[in-house]
């Protein structure tokens, strides 16, 4: 077992050091990103145009060796141009459907500006997400394995966007926030992006990747979390729940909702990750204390006090996580 740990962080490095070859920065966030994959999650990426959102998912679809697809989100974009279509076929002994699989047909989609569709388009992500499946006119299509929805979005309050609804947003293992590059960062984007040498990012595995990732998460699943540790995250996320008698007042005041089941299973599921990353089989409290910010702050919703008072989701978070 110790072997395949170690063949873990190894396979994990070697992917990380790949897509730093392209991405400047954010090392958190690419980190974050793979373990999400490895963890058999999809990923929502969120911060203003020109942080290199799409630049990272077409990297990390590089370097696992995957079958990449991209849908530019528009506010004309219909959901058969996502899932696909039945077309009629004229052949000589008659008339039959035939179905044209859209873009979801891939391992890694990457579903740019995903806020930039109606919320009916967006919900045509919903099945392919929760079962790898879609159906069209009442015809099931398996989708390809493995699959993973990696989007990006830009901050609602952008002019021309449309908030996800939180059915869809409870369906990412993790959002990540993308920030702007400190000054030696953007010196290192402007020398890697502006000349003739534009560094690429190569598979790390020489072929598809998708038996190894498969490998992969089966060796994340192994992980074991201890009895005791699962009750702590069952409080802590009973402390994220305003009607909890284990809430703090100020979950109380500012929080409609809390994060449900899903968000407990991404939490063990990362955390899994995490402790595989620092070489046990077995997940502590700061594994579970790495994966608790990402995969629950898009699943609380605030209420209107929260959001005229500027209460983020990551402070009520941190609140209750540091007070466990």
């Amino acid at each position: 077992m110790q072997e395949e740990i170690r063949e873990f962080k190894s396979t994990f490095d070697s992917i990380h050091e790949e897509i730093s070859k392209v991405i400047v920065g954010n090392e958190k966030i690419v980190s974050d990103t793979i373990s999400a994959i490895m963890a058999g999650g999809h990923v929502l990426l969120e911060g203003v145009p020109g942080l290199g959102k799409t630049l990272l998912v077409n990297s990390i679809a590089n370097a696992l060796g995957l079958n990449f697809k991209r849908i530019q989100f528009t506010p004309d974009l219909m959901p058969s141009d996502i899932t696909g279509t039945e077309v009629l076929n004229q052949t000589e002994s008659g008339k039959s459907f035939q179905f044209l699989p859209g873009p979801i047909f891939a391992n890694i989609v990457l579903a740019d500006e995903i806020n930039r569709a109606t919320p009916k388009t967006q919900a045509a992500l919903l099945e392919a997400m929760e079962e790898k499946q879609i159906t069209v006119l009442g015809k099931t299509h398996k989708l390809d394995n493995p699959f993973f929805v990696l989007a990006t979005q830009n901050p609602v309050e952008l002019e021309g966007t449309y908030p996800l609804p939180e059915a869809q947003l409870d369906r990412f293992m993790i959002k990540l926030l993308l920030n702007l590059p400190n000054e030696s960062e953007l010196k290192e984007i402007l020398r890697r992006t502006t000349g003739n040498d534009i560094p690429k990012c190569n598979d790390v595995f020489n072929t598809s990747g998708a038996s190894k990732i498969a490998e992969m998460k089966a060796l994340v699943r192994s992980v074991v979390i201890p009895q005791p540790l699962q009750e702590v995250l069952v409080r802590m996320l009973s402390g994220l729940n305003p009607s909890s008698p284990h809430a703090t007042k100020n979950v109380k005041q500012y929080l409609r909702y809390g994060p449900g089941p899903r968000g407990a299973q991404a939490i063990v599921l990362f955390a899994k990750v995490q402790a595989l990353l620092n070489e046990r089989i077995n997940v502590d409290f700061e594994d579970i204390k790495s994966a608790i910010l990402p995969c629950l702050r898009h699943r609380l919703v605030l209420n209107f006090q929260a959001e005229a008072e500027g209460i983020s989701s990551d402070d009520l978070i941190k609140e209750v996580s540091n007070a466990k």
